[in-house]
């Protein structure tokens, strides 16, 4: 399918807010009245992502009646590796709250090893069923459920992508983080991709940001190459030293969130992630009114986003098709 067939997406406007941590124990006066929630997000707490996706999940709750200080108490964590979410997901676990909001398939494993019996909600998870957090999407059947994100045939149009706005590339580099379960589910579908359209794949596999640098180097000696970053928290903690490499070594990207282009990368087609933040607070509304995880069906995403930064290109020497161009959501200048 290409690009100039796709539907066009509204784009969710992103609202600031931040978030305030909750006392042990509830106000003498109205007890009966508070709510707590417990957030496990997969980002340092000075990533600015992260805040966004969090004062969108906030947001949400304001939107249905819940406003901290009032009727609703937060204890959030911040767990940038697997060591701290594991700790963390503990903490928030015995503090006992209603509900915990996961943002990631990383924080709600965690939080899944800790109970089975907490309610907990996610908002970007791929392949919640093939990560072990749920039964099924329409009854998910335990204590977890939320908002899930693309399929894994998504990464046959990051290879379009590449090939519409960078039709010299010949080779592609897919670096992922095996720490993100979902991560190697993408490579069967880019390499379909790339062999359609004459594309060499190679795979990298990374732990840190030495590894990254080591690999995009490498990659970068024959001539022809681009970059294809797959979803995970490495990548997405990494992004600004993977968007320098880039540029450096002048390799076309293609990413899955509008965060990377936005930041100086080339383009990115995929959900709306700030958005799912914003309506998994839905979900967590329905469990503070009483509802059950196990039979709220896990949702998949409403709006997707075609996002190009145009001086990026400009300084790729690319220029980007009027047909591509007329189905872009977003164009960064």
């Amino acid at each position: 399918m290409h690009f100039h067939q796709w539907k066009r997406r509204e784009v969710v406007t992103l609202l600031g807010g931040a978030a305030a941590a909750w006392p042990l124990t509830a106000s003498a006066q109205q007890p009966e009245r508070i709510r707590r929630i417990g957030v496990l997000m997969n980002l340092l707490e000075s990533d600015p992502e992260g805040h966004a996706r969090f004062a969108a999940f906030r947001d949400g709750l304001n939107k249905r009646g819940w406003v901290e200080g009032q009727n609703l108490q937060i204890e959030y964590r911040w767990g940038s590796d697997d060591a701290k979410r594991r700790a963390y997901a503990a903490e928030l676990v015995v503090l006992k709250p209603n509900v915990i909001f996961a943002g990631t398939v990383e924080s709600a494993s965690a939080l899944q090893r800790e109970t089975r019996t907490v309610p907990i909600v996610f908002a970007q998870v791929i392949d919640p069923v093939g990560s072990g957090l749920i039964a099924s999407l329409s009854r998910p059947g335990g204590n977890i459920t939320g908002f899930a994100l693309f399929e894994f045939a998504i990464a046959a149009k990051w290879v379009e992508l590449m090939k519409q706005i960078a039709p010299n590339v010949t080779r592609v580099a897919a670096i992922y983080d095996p720490v993100s379960p979902a991560a190697p589910g993408f490579l069967p579908v880019i390499n379909a991709g790339a062999r359609a359209y004459g594309v060499d794949v190679t795979t990298y596999l990374v732990h840190n940001d030495a590894e990254i640098e080591q690999a995009v180097e490498t990659f970068a000696r024959q001539p022809g190459g681009g970059l294809i970053p797959l979803p995970g928290t490495l990548i997405v903690a990494d992004r600004a030293h993977i968007i320098s490499l880039a540029t450096r070594y002048r390799l076309p990207n293609v990413y899955a969130f509008r965060y990377y282009p936005a930041n100086g990368g080339l383009a990115s087609y995929g959900v709306d992630n700030i958005g799912e933040y914003r309506r998994a607070a839905d979900y967590v509304d329905r469990i503070l009114r009483g509802e059950k995880p196990a039979d709220l069906p896990v949702q998949l995403p409403t709006k997707y986003q075609l996002v190009i930064n145009f001086k990026t290109a400009k300084a790729f020497g690319l220029s980007v098709p009027e047909t591509l161009l007329a189905v872009t959501d977003e164009v960064i200048e």
